[in-house]
């Protein structure tokens, strides 16, 4: 599943969950879903997986606790487009 869980002007987040039980047996657990980010002026995205993507939602929970602002929210995902070497291309 693709589900759309944060969209300004500057940024999209995705969050992917796929089926547990359709993993394989060799399949790592952490491998069963991420976080997509997508930033929208700089046209790159970053895809989180794994203990990467679980520090993503912890940091995540903690910013909503403070009712954090467009600009807030924003500011925290910019720096991690900054990681991200991949450019969006729109097929």
């Amino acid at each position: 599943m693709h589900t759309m869980i944060y969209d300004s002007d500057a940024f999209s987040v995705f969050q992917l969950d796929w089926d547990r039980a359709a993993a394989s047996e060799h399949e790592n657990a952490l491998q069963t879903g991420g976080y997509e980010i997508v930033d929208k002026f700089a046209r790159k995205e970053i895809f989180l997986e794994g203990s990467v993507a679980d520090g993503f939602r912890r940091r995540v929970h903690s910013l909503m606790q403070g009712s954090p602002t467009t600009d807030d929210i924003d500011e925290f995902l910019d720096g991690f487009s900054a990681l991200s070497r991949l450019n969006l291309h729109a097929h």
